[in-house]
């Protein structure tokens, strides 16, 4: 039997910060107490004096590239980033190649993570226009849910007829996570700016090609869907202030039929931000404006907005740097997320307590992802240890995402993630990542 005793540590959970061991044997925490003694001289410890000790993050929408773009990213590579950013889970999306819209694809990207992961994993089913009878055989206990693209997407994911949306909304009982942009809307904007531009469209007009309107078209048909249907709804990566009228903070999580999430890029920049990052923060829903910023903010902290996460999308440094045209959407986020979270808190923007509510807690109740996401006797015990005031800065050598540069290179954060564990397991400490597969398969307490 291996176990580990955290001593001394200003241990974060549902909503208090309160100073203790915790005992973790094999998986688990197995005890929560102010003080515990060492029980067998092969306990390793590890002293977490004046550090914060959070249930590991769980990132509920992350693109780790891998069947078919693995030049980009892969599981093994995107995993490791994400274990040295303090992510012990991750639910990973099905826009790679070929796109997982069957049951044999979808289990062929569990069978790699099985192999390779650092942390734990789930991947989404995708939604297509004609793959209704594939969504049906879904496993909700060992499957995240659902994914539909409802703006442009890769391969043939772009799910635009109206009668397929309302029957997968009406026949599934998986949770359906959406990307909310309007196609329609979208391509109207981008012939308007071609016309002015050319070929030279100004990576500043990003935000007005997929602007506010193409975001609240697309969210407010498919919450509505949502409404009508009784389906269980969650949208991905919200980037408007107008969205925000479309969420409710009336009532508690657990009784929320429509839920919502919050991107760290969308919290950290705005379309002012074009003119020194370019390309590299390109993502779609697209970077808006400090209204919406300000915006996505206040219902963060409102609790309109249930969730924070990454969208982590590698692309090679390469491919981004091109025109607007030809620059792909998306970015790497994983290593960087939580203290970046922390920073605006020593900024005095959102609490400690808040983070792990939303990063830990929320996307564990959202998705029934069954004993993880928070410290409790019994539950995995995936954990991260966080240094609030040990800086450092993001270079090119402390990078681990196989692209290898991230849009906060050169940025100075107060905050460091010291230690990570994953299934009661130390994967990652003091800046070194232990070599192994420590991830296991999320699990659903659905039926």
């Amino acid at each position: 039997m291996s176990s580990i005793l955290i001593k001394n540590a200003k241990i974060v959970n549902e909503g208090q910060i309160f100073e203790g061991d915790v005992l973790l044997e094999n998986e688990l925490i197995v005890e929560i107490a102010s003080q515990i003694s060492v029980k067998s001289s092969e306990t390793i410890i590890i002293d977490a004096e004046g550090n914060y000790l959070l249930p590991g993050v769980i990132d509920d929408q992350v693109h780790f590239r891998e069947p078919g773009l693995t030049h980009k990213g892969d599981i093994l590579s995107e995993s490791k980033a994400a274990v040295a950013g303090g992510i012990t889970s991750f639910i990973e999306q099905p826009n790679t190649v070929p796109n997982a819209i069957t049951q044999e694809l979808l289990e062929e990207k569990y069978k790699i993570a099985a192999d390779t992961s650092y942390a734990n994993y789930s991947f989404m089913m995708g939604g297509t226009n004609d793959n209704l009878e594939e969504i049906l055989k879904t496993n909700p206990e060992n499957v995240a849910g659902l994914k539909l693209f409802l703006g442009s997407s890769t391969g043939n994911m772009l799910v635009d007829n109206q009668e397929t949306l309302k029957n997968i909304f009406s026949s599934t009982k998986l949770l359906i996570a959406v990307h909310c942009e309007d196609e329609a809307t979208i391509k109207t904007n981008l012939e308007k700016y071609k016309k002015q531009f050319g070929e030279d469209i100004p990576m500043n007009c990003h935000h007005l090609i997929r602007s506010e309107e193409a975001c609240y078209i697309s969210s407010s048909t498919a919450i509505k869907l949502a409404k009508e249907t009784g389906a269980r709804l969650h949208v991905f990566h919200l980037s408007t202030a107008k969205e925000m009228e479309l969420f409710t903070n009336k009532i508690p999580l657990e009784e929320k039929q429509i839920t919502a999430e919050v991107c760290i890029h969308h919290l950290y920049f705005t379309d002012a931000d074009y003119d020194t990052k370019g390309s590299l923060i390109k993502w779609n829903p697209a970077v808006k404006t400090q209204k919406d910023k300000d915006a996505l903010w206040k219902a963060l902290l409102n609790d309109t907005i249930d969730v924070i996460a990454t969208d982590h999308a590698p692309h090679t440094f390469q491919e981004k740097n091109n025109s607007y045209l030809k620059a792909p959407s998306g970015g790497p986020l994983v290593q960087h997320a939580l203290v970046a979270m922390f920073e605006k808190h020593l900024k005095g923007k959102i609490s400690i307590e808040k983070i792990v509510e939303k990063m830990c807690h929320n996307p564990a109740k959202i998705f029934k992802i069954r004993n993880r996401g928070f410290i409790k006797e019994g539950y995995y015990a995936d954990l991260t240890i966080v240094n609030a005031h040990s800086p450092w800065n993001v270079q090119k050598e402390n990078i681990l995402y196989k692209c290898g540069w991230s849009p906060f290179e050169g940025v100075n954060f107060k905050s460091r993630i010291t230690h990570t564990l994953v299934n009661g397991k130390l994967v990652y400490a003091n800046g070194k990542v232990k070599k192994g597969n420590f991830g296991q398969r999320l699990l659903f307490d659905r039926k």
